[in-house]
């Protein structure tokens, strides 16, 4: 008999990872990463055209070579069952009516390339929209963030109104993927509903910015099929078999039935670049102040998933081990932090940050905050700098999980996934802490791959839905972090001082000046519209 194996692809910031499942035991045969050629873009386009300050940007080719050397490297010459994917978001993209990327067209036009989740210029756009304000803002709680759709749409109308006009659909850049490989535009209602605000009853927000409503497209919850492979992609991957694809997922969503996750009551983080929470719920509860967003049918089928997140969490870890090196690689340098700074008792580091590098997402939906470090002093060292950003990414996960509780939701179990849950035990075992319960860690490699997997599976109808898929495919054994009850006292007391800081509106008018400031090379913020 002939095996037969799917394949799951999960595309992250700086790269793409597949991996190759047996589509009958559900066993890891293989996996492969590819990482992009041109990176993450905040400086310049690649042909040299500079960019402003906040821009984050993608070229989506290297979306496309990714997809070439992981489907070859793991399907050629195999029977493949399914393809799923899971993608960063939101990271939508202009094209035209048959899916040309514009920035093929416009190479040297910013405004034509991807912009990437975490392209914080347009923020100001965002704000405009929140201060119009409209139904579509009440599952997310009354505001929009500058990462996601709508405010992105809204730069490019009124920034760059040449490409907006070339741009015949504006689509996230995981339904783009998934057209290019089947020749069929079929889009997420996980990306339209918690990064356009679609909603069955009333579509997508009317109004906005001219002319996207043509340029979007009725979306198709989670697990449906979007077509199969093209003969294209076929030829030039080697692959045979039905390889069903399943419409794309958003990444930190697509992990839920990898690690176990299928069910009311369950809080998952997925800590990877930047940090998502979701929370699983059979019941439709007012979204709690603070929490981001709430859909069906866009993360596990039949369940309410609520979203909340931080926009930076291995980012800034990674910022501070690059900026102030201690070995011969970033992987030596953050083996002798955490060496280290795990010898440090909680508050002996005489130190609070604030965990927004990356701007704010729970509670403030503000992009256009940054990062604290309070209690510098002569005695100060690189470690302890170190272990207080870690506390602070733990406390922002900690405000999350209070949010939660005010509004009355029950969590009844904690899951970590995504690298830095797997590869950062100290990390951790601090959460466990500050949270102050238990946490566990599924045993599980390439986690969010595994779960795009399963997308495809389900898709193809190889599992009877994503409980069976998760028995077949996800992990079996969790490793669980308790709470150390003599470190309870300190973080309570840091916690505090955390919130504190954050409540502070003279904190958060300094952080918007400093940005200001800093942003001569823009338009004033204040005078951003939306029509």
């Amino acid at each position: 008999m002939t095996a037969t194996y799917v394949i799951g692809l999960d595309y992250g910031t700086g790269s793409a990872r597949g991996v190759l499942l047996d589509a009958a035991t559900g066993e890891q045969i293989g996996s492969h990463t590819h990482a992009y050629r041109h990176d993450v873009m905040t400086q310049s386009l690649p042909d040299g055209t500079p960019l402003p300050r906040s821009w984050a940007l993608q070229n989506a080719a290297d979306y496309l070579d990714a997809a070439e050397e992981i489907l070859d490297v793991l399907g050629r010459g195999r029977v493949i069952e399914s393809i799923g994917l899971g993608f960063s978001a939101s990271s939508p993209m202009p094209t035209t009516t048959d899916g040309t990327a514009l920035s093929e067209l416009h190479p040297g036009e910013p405004h034509a390339y991807v912009k990437l989740w975490k392209h914080r210029a347009a923020q100001p756009y965002a704000d405009a929209i929140n201060r119009r304000g409209g139904t579509f803002l009440r599952n997310f709680g009354g505001k929009l963030s500058g990462e996601w759709l709508l405010p992105k749409a809204a730069q490019i109308a009124d920034e760059a109104p040449h490409i907006w006009s070339a741009a015949g659909r504006f689509i996230e850049s995981g339904d783009w993927l998934v057209w290019q490989l089947t020749g069929c535009e079929v889009r997420s209602l996980g990306f339209a509903a918690y990064k356009a605000q679609y909603s069955e009853t009333e579509g997508y927000p009317q109004g906005i910015v001219p002319g996207l409503s043509e340029r979007l497209s009725v979306p198709h919850r989670i697990g449906t099929p979007a077509g199969s492979l093209s003969e294209a992609w076929r030829t030039r991957t080697g692959i045979s078999g039905r390889a069903i694809v399943a419409v794309a997922v958003i990444d930190s969503h697509v992990v839920l039935p990898a690690v176990g996750a299928v069910s009311s009551g369950c809080l998952v983080g997925a800590l990877g670049t930047s940090a998502v929470y979701l929370f699983l719920n059979e019941q439709f509860r007012p979204l709690p102040p603070g929490i981001e967003g709430v859909a069906k049918d866009g993360s596990v089928r039949d369940l309410w998933c609520y979203e909340a997140g931080q926009a930076g969490f291995g980012d800034t870890l990674a910022w501070f081990v690059k900026a102030f090196p201690r070995g011969a690689d970033e992987a030596e340098s953050f083996r002798i932090y955490n060496r280290e700074a795990a010898g440090l008792e909680p508050g002996a580091n005489h130190l609070v940050a604030l965990d927004w590098w990356n701007g704010n997402r729970v509670p403030l939906a503000d992009s256009d905050l940054s990062g604290l470090l309070l209690g510098l002093t002569t005695e100060t060292t690189g470690v302890g700098i170190y272990r207080a950003l870690i506390e602070s990414l733990c406390f922002g996960a900690r405000t999350v999980v209070d949010l939660f509780e005010a509004g009355d939701f029950a969590i009844n179990r904690v899951i970590l996934t995504s690298g830095l849950a797997q590869n950062n035990p100290l990390l951790v075992q601090i959460m466990a802490d500050v949270l102050g319960r238990v946490v566990e860690v599924p045993s599980i490699a390439h986690a969010t791959a595994v779960g795009a997997a399963v997308h495809g599976a389900v898709a193809a109808e190889l599992v009877n839905g994503f409980a069976e898929g998760t028995a077949r495919f996800g992990a079996r054994t969790f490793t669980p972090y308790h709470p150390r009850r003599e470190n309870a006292a300190a973080y309570r007391s840091l916690y505090k001082n955390y919130r504190q800081l954050s409540d502070s509106h003279t904190v958060r008018n300094a952080m918007h000046d400093l940005n200001r400031a800093a942003s001569l090379d823009r338009p004033e913020e204040e005078t951003k519209s939306v029509a």
